[in-house]
């Protein structure tokens, strides 16, 4: 906590809470040719601001990055802003989940008042198109040289991954085929998420090949899309739109590896670390958390957080994500929209996690919407994104008002 020094001597500088205000997705799935990742900035962004019953002249921070050329200062003046704070913070996947902690110590310090995050991505679309602006390519430079002439792949290296867990735990591929089924079933009442067909484990096991083990419905789909997440100091909280302030409680984040040969053990991951701490901060245990939203890029990456953020002993995942515990009505569920694995993955899937985990906790789910076995809704929620191939996580802990 700060302090200051006045006549009277030093004070403390007391620190603001932290509400998370306001959040949208912008239009989602496949969209035109005619639509930019700007177009989907400025959609979510004006759809969270009204969600926050806000203007846009209430935004003093804001905290952009992406998979081309955007810069905060382009989104900045495309949104029509002038922010005093800006973050362009940029560590993959956890890239939203470290910017709400970050945004959340700004304004809890008195830096910034309104932080807009906010994503637009169209990636399916520019592969469609040939486009190279969203091609996921992390390029040779750096230590990356020394792994690139071999092949490895982002896929390759979770396959690997997965492989270890596998051979030291006795993992099975139908207990990593179970994660998608599970995703999808949450999907399917989501009208939002891209694919709503229930799918079996067989179907799993029986599609297309990627990377051993991974099949191609291991892997999350390719969509377009983006989203917006408005955070805001407590004494804005009596005059926005939610009844239900959703708070931030607590944060960690963890930067790991870049390089394979640097990952100290393939079956833990920076979630491990960054989990920890915001289970700390918060002041809350994994036992108390009623729903989880996890980055999943492939079905391994789900399994993995749950251990390393301390939802089961290490090695106990494969078991831990059987008997459909994942489900909307399971014991812990998880990715409740349906993921990456189904709902939609623009590139960077991080915010997406915080902007289902607000509407969760406020009750705004819609179809997918949760309820505890009492009836009530959830009240303690945690999103941990997960950047590269396990290089970085961010997680956040949220409690609703």
């Amino acid at each position: 906590m700060a302090s200051v020094t006045d006549d009277d001597g030093p004070r403390q500088l007391r620190r603001r809470k932290v509400a998370i205000m306001g959040v949208a997705l912008s239009d989602c799935g496949r969209v035109d040719d005619a639509t930019t990742p700007y177009t989907l900035h400025a959609q979510a962004a004006r759809r969270a601001l009204a969600d926050a019953g806000l203007e846009h002249t209430a935004v003093d921070g804001l905290a952009s990055a992406g998979l081309g050329t955007l810069a905060p200062v382009e989104v900045a003046e495309y949104l029509g802003l002038r922010p005093t704070w800006v973050d362009s913070t940029s560590v993959g996947g956890s890239t939203w989940e470290v910017m709400a902690a970050h945004a959340a110590d700004a304004i809890a310090a008195g830096h910034a008042n309104v932080v807009l995050l906010v994503y637009g991505s169209t990636a399916r679309a520019d592969i469609k198109a040939g486009r190279r602006t969203g091609n996921l390519s992390f390029g040779a430079r750096g230590p990356l040289q020394f792994e690139v002439p071999y092949g490895h792949t982002l896929i390759a290296k979770y396959a690997m991954a997965a492989r270890r867990h596998m051979h030291e735990y006795g993992t099975t591929l139908e207990q990593l085929a179970s994660v998608a089924v599970q995703a999808r079933a949450n999907a399917a009442s989501n009208p939002e998420a891209m694919f709503r067909t229930p799918i079996t484990v067989d179907d799993v096991l029986s599609s297309p090949p990627i990377a051993d083990p991974f099949t191609k419905l291991h892997c999350c789909i390719r969509s377009d899309g983006g989203a917006a997440v408005l955070l805001a100091a407590e004494e804005y909280v009596r005059d926005c739109r939610p009844a239900t302030p959703v708070w931030i409680l607590g944060t960690g984040e963890h930067v790991s590896h870049t390089t394979m040969s640097e990952w100290p053990d393939f079956t833990t991951s920076p979630a491990a670390i960054s989990g920890r701490l915001a289970f700390e901060r918060a002041g809350v245990q994994p036992s108390e958390i009623d729903f989880a939203e996890i980055y999943d890029a492939f079905t391994y990456m789900t399994l993995v957080t749950l251990e390393d953020l301390g939802f089961c002993a290490k090695g106990e995942g494969g078991a831990f994500v059987e008997k459909n515990r994942l489900t909307l009505t399971g014991d812990l569920p998880v990715n409740t929209d349906g993921g990456g694995l189904s709902a939609q993955h623009p590139g960077m899937r991080g915010i997406f996690l915080l902007v289902e985990a607000v509407r969760q906790l406020r009750g705004e789910a819609g179809q997918h919407q949760l309820h505890t076995p009492t009836g009530s809704l959830p009240h303690l929620a945690v999103a941990s994104g997960t950047g590269g191939w396990f290089c970085s996580s961010g997680t956040v802990v949220l409690g609703r008002g």
